[in-house]
């Protein structure tokens, strides 16, 4: 499993003119089952990501899909952890 740190390295208003492709990049990991959960960081200086994966090459990979890296808008932190205790019954704010 991997959580990922993504860090907007440019204005938010350059981000937003390429948030539509990054809604449909999200979706189409979402439909493969890759991406678990995602959310924008706040203050809204990027997002996090839960990703499962069967190697950090495979996150790399699908992240180098992503219009926010292909446009070089956002750098990503990828950290591998092996989880062992979770709660999925609300997961709300």
């Amino acid at each position: 499993m991997y959580l990922i740190l993504l860090q907007y390295i440019r204005p938010v208003a350059a981000i937003e003119h390429y948030m539509a492709a990054h809604n449909a990049f999200l979706e189409k990991q979402y439909r493969e089952g890759k991406f678990i959960i995602s959310g924008r960081r706040k203050p809204r200086t990027g997002a996090i990501i839960l990703c499962r994966a069967g190697s950090r090459r495979e996150v790399e990979a699908i992240l180098a899909e992503d219009p926010l890296d292909k446009f070089q808008l956002a750098v990503y932190d990828i950290i591998e952890f092996e989880p062992n205790t979770f709660e999925m019954a609300d997961i709300s704010s």
